[in-house]
């Protein structure tokens, strides 16, 4: 359960934006609920009419001697890259280019199983195989050690990253990264194939016209994959990008549009939806390498075939992630604890390590809880973690530091190894940080720029829409809040995987999709009232412009946002048995009245435990007296839910038994 946050675009604002830019007056009002000023605000943030010189980023003129010294003495040259798709095109840009140059030069990206970035023992094989210089690409900032043994061994190295760099950075010829805090570069959010567009134009002079020819439509796929901000420089080399991978002439890139069923025009969904996870499944399932080929290769035959392979390889993934999240369900309704923390740690024997970071995600997304999902191998383990508002990733794994062999990440996200026998204490580690830390967990949330009004959904408003294209990090596509849409009709499609909504909007009958929720989970019915948070795009279909309505979110119209999260956390606190207010525990203990009428509710079809908790919100009753009430069913043996779906089911024939037989019951009662 999300909050809410519906903007409310400042319309004086709105109409000076539109008269200054000519936009519409819906893309006016996004632009000025985003917090833009005026038209010429929106311009400046937005766009940028061409890239910065590429020599502004520190040490771009030694990086570039000494390549072209290399490339004219035909000294081997290795580009080091890394297995996801920003690592991967980042390797295919430089080497392809320093191979049009008439270099000595091979790649090397490591396999998943070797870890991230430089490692000693292929250092040691490409030292052996002659190599002068090594060149990074999306690595190589932490390299200290290995940046050591590169010159040890009689090679020099160039670092071209766009990570954090620490306090010290490697033994190098040339370092370049935006975040040096000594680099007076204009822009810092490159990601690392955007790097690399900036060194082949070093390397040309500083002209990007034929590097953006040759070059951009990889680096565009990279910042979309990499989740960088698409601002500035990043949304002109995906803007241009894009453009130029419509016609693009590597084979590779062909044979994944066709193959991903990709509908031109693309946009960023197309990118990161369509191509950029057939691209990682090479590095999480396969090897790298063979996403290296295919963008590599001349030959449509072989494009084609690698294709395929990188298809196959997706799909595994996706069959993997849908087996761990199976297990995951086996375990959450099997020991129910798991659920009541203030994060979740779920762990498995034989999990595949590529995808745990895609697992955490998921989970975080069903529970709105912290997650870290742990792959044990043997008497080893390895986890991923992901999380949202100020809950710290990295602050939480640093706080369990002496449990861990490894650690790193950000405020969001993580990676971590430890030993088998150390995930108990981690567990328990974990839950004191969020204990210590916050009083009341937060809360995930869903932004919508603004309420649309029924009579503002058309082609030509919706179209207009387009001017803020490309999509992505720091520009999002446009979310709008829908408020009493009437449901006339619920449909399965995809055999019940996804589901299309029909609804009465004000006076226009419109149809929305739901992707990976089956219609049996929207947990509403046809005649009911709903809240949605949506996207509004247009599509096109036998030259036809249509609206297509992705919904983000629904729930029943009606809902009182801030006592619903208040009744909430105070329901985790109390199965968690900590403490609540003296007061509180009468107002959340249910008379037999309350708890008949719970039943009922359940009774008359509403079998979701969050959708009864939400509905019986009024006088007297809120979201934790809901739940309590439930529970008691379940204690006593009337219903059976499932705490991974969170659906309720009638028990057949269950025992006439006594609610004061509750130890629930009756412990608040005791409170009280």
């Amino acid at each position: 359960m999300k909050k809410w946050i519906i903007g409310r675009p400042d319309s004086e604002i709105s109409r000076k934006i539109r008269t200054e830019t000519d936009v519409s007056e819906l893309c006016a009002d996004v632009l000025a609920s985003r917090g833009f000023r005026s038209g010429q605000d929106a311009a400046e943030k937005l766009s940028a009419e061409d890239l910065f010189d590429p020599f502004l980023l520190k040490d771009m003129r030694e990086a570039c001697d000494v390549i072209n010294e290399a490339i004219d003495d035909f000294e081997r040259i290795c580009v080091y890259g890394d297995y996801d798709c920003d690592g991967i095109t980042s390797t295919v840009m430089l080497f392809s280019y320093l191979q049009f140059m008439g270099a000595d030069v091979t790649y090397y990206i490591p396999e998943r199983s070797e870890g991230y970035g430089l490692n000693e023992q292929a250092v040691r094989s490409i030292a052996e195989q002659g190599t002068k210089l090594i060149i990074t690409v999306d690595n190589g900032i932490a390299a200290l050690k290995e940046s050591e043994l590169i010159y040890e061994l009689g090679m020099k190295l160039v670092v071209t990253d766009h990570h954090q760099p620490g306090d010290e950075i490697p033994k190098a010829e040339a370092v370049i990264d935006p975040h040096r805090k000594d680099c007076p570069s204009l822009f810092k959010k490159l990601c690392g194939a955007g790097v690399v567009l900036k060194l082949i134009a070093a390397l040309e002079g500083g002209d990007y016209t034929t590097v953006f020819d040759e070059y951009d439509e990889l680096a565009a796929l990279a910042s979309v994959a990499d989740i960088v901000e698409l601002s500035s420089e990043n949304r002109l080399i995906v803007s241009r990008g894009m453009r130029l991978m419509e016609n693009s002439e590597r084979c590779g890139i062909n044979a994944l549009i066709k193959l991903s069923g990709i509908k031109k025009p693309l946009d960023s969904t197309s990118l990161g939806f369509g191509l950029a996870p057939r691209i990682n499944a090479s590095g999480r399932f396969g090897s790298p390498k063979t996403a290296a080929k295919l963008l590599l290769t001349d030959d449509e035959q072989e494009a084609e075939a690698l294709a395929e392979q990188l298809n196959d390889l997706n799909e595994q993934r996706k069959a993997e992630e849908d087996r761990i999240i199976e297990k995951i369900a086996e375990s959450v309704n099997t020991d129910p604890e798991c659920v009541k923390g203030r994060v979740m740690v779920l762990s498995g024997e034989g999990w595949h390590a590529g995808v745990i970071g895609i697992v955490a995600a998921r989970i975080l997304e069903r529970f709105d809880k912290p997650a870290f999902v742990i792959s044990i191998d043997g008497d080893e383990a390895r986890g991923s973690a992901r999380s949202f508002g100020n809950f710290s990733i990295f602050k939480a794994l640093e706080y369990c530091s002496d449990l861990l062999e490894k650690f790193g990440g950000h405020l969001g996200a993580g990676g971590f190894s430890l030993k088998r026998s150390d995930i108990p204490a981690f567990k328990e580690r974990l839950e004191k940080f969020a204990d210590e830390n916050f009083d009341v967990m937060p809360v995930p949330e869903l932004r919508a720029d603004k309420f649309i009004l029924p009579q503002e959904i058309t082609v030509e408003n919706i179209g207009s829409l387009s001017l803020l294209e490309p999509f992505g990090e720091g520009n999002s596509q446009p979310v709008f809040a829908m408020l009493g849409a009437v449901i006339t009709d619920i449909v399965p499609l995809k055999e019940g995987a996804h589901t299309k909504l029909r609804l009465r909007y004000g006076n226009m009958m419109l149809e929305a999709l739901i992707f990976r929720r089956r219609p049996e989970e929207i947990f509403l019915k046809k005649g009911d009232k709903a809240d949605l948070m949506v996207n509004i795009q247009l599509n096109v279909y036998m030259n036809r412009k249509g609206i297509s309505i992705i919904v983000k979110d629904i729930r029943r119209s009606g809902i009182k946002q801030s006592s619903l999260f208040a009744a909430k956390d105070a329901y985790e606190k109390f199965v968690r048995s900590e403490p609540l207010p003296k007061a509180y525990y009468a107002r959340i203990c249910p008379d037999r009245e309350e708890l008949v009428r719970i039943y009922k509710l359940i009774a008359s079809g509403d079998t979701d435990k969050e959708s009864i908790c939400m509905t019986a919100e009024g006088e007297n009753m809120n979201y934790c007296k809901a739940a309590i009430c439930t529970d008691i069913f379940e204690e006593l043996g009337f219903i059976k839910t499932d705490r991974f779906t969170k659906k309720i089911t009638f028990v057949k024939d269950a025992p006439k038994t006594p609610l004061d037989n509750s130890q629930i019951l009756s412990k608040l009662k005791a409170m009280v």
